[in-house]
């Protein structure tokens, strides 16, 4: 039977003997055994407990409950299949700091009528199809400078770029999976360091947006078609995989892999997924996966 390892990740607040104490504790009421002492990762930002058993998606929103005021983040992995080999991850409000196409809209405008569109698409509550569509539609005869404008603006959400490499120089391959636009996924892989790239295609003619966009849509199945892919052609079984992401068109690539990470993610993301950075930036994975120098 496998071990599971339990990561504390600090951000503001210091880890301390107080906050280890509480895990004990909790662990203790919830019948889960402590097999070995904590361990520090890095001494008051990261530490491990390793567990005889997987505690619950409830014990685990329990756990953020308890440590929310402090500002720490859980993360719980098997043992046995704590290192990873593939990274498939989502770029608008995950990789980069908000959503490109809003950002876009911008120029055009109309960026509060855009960005109501994605929130509701990001929660689940529209088709993401139609909603593409329509966002696009809405940018016809947008020049195509704006793009350049758009990317000009758009920065690196805080540890992505030692997040990626990191995992790069420790032999995992990292693709980029975006709903987004290739214009945009392009630029940011070549930065951060990707090993490759995948997104939508905007239509452009006479140096202005025609509205639409390439088909077939890349949306969450195809994000899970690329995990695959990617899976097959590395010869890697799943528990070596992980993914991450914000919202709702990440969420059947991040319950496929092996391990699947929510950052900041939508309220769906934290209900379902039980390892969800809320409070760090993106280097906290790193500790979940057992990294301590980077």
């Amino acid at each position: 039977m496998d071990d599971f390892i339990l990561t504390l990740v600090a951000s503001d607040t210091p880890l301390s003997a107080a906050h280890l104490a509480i895990i004990k504790r909790f662990m203790g009421e919830s019948a889960i055994m402590i097999t070995q002492p904590p361990q520090w990762l890095k001494e008051h930002k990261a530490a491990d407990f390793m567990l005889d058993t997987k505690p619950t998606i409830d014990n685990i929103k329990s756990l953020r409950r308890l440590f929310a005021e402090d500002k720490i983040d859980i993360f719980v992995t098997p043992a046995s299949t704590r290192e990873k080999k593939l990274l498939i991850a989502d770029m608008d409000s995950t990789i980069v700091d908000g959503e490109t196409l809003d950002e876009l809209a911008d120029f055009a405008g109309i960026k509060d009528k855009i960005a109501a569109i994605t929130e509701r698409a990001m929660r689940g509550e529209l088709d993401f199809h139609d909603a593409l569509r329509e966002r696009v539609g809405l940018l016809k005869g947008l020049p195509q400078d704006s793009l350049q404008k758009t990317l000009e603006r758009t920065a690196f959400n805080k540890g992505a770029q030692t997040f990626i490499k990191t995992l790069r120089d420790n032999g995992v391959t990292c693709v980029l999976v975006s709903g987004g636009f290739t214009f945009f996924t392009e630029y940011f892989a070549s930065a951060a360091g990707f090993n490759a790239h995948h997104g939508n295609i905007l239509h452009i003619e006479d140096g202005k947006l025609t509205g639409t966009v390439g088909e077939p849509i890349l949306d969450k199945d195809s994000k899970v078609a690329y995990l695959t892919k990617y899976t097959q052609e590395l010869g890697l079984d799943t528990t070596q995989t992980m993914a991450i992401g914000d919202g709702a068109n990440d969420l059947p690539m991040l319950q496929t892999a092996g391990q699947g990470f929510g950052y900041h993610g939508k309220p769906l993301i934290e209900d379902e997924i039980e390892n969800c950075i809320i409070h760090g930036d993106l280097t906290a994975v790193l500790y979940a996966l057992g990294y301590s120098d980077f």
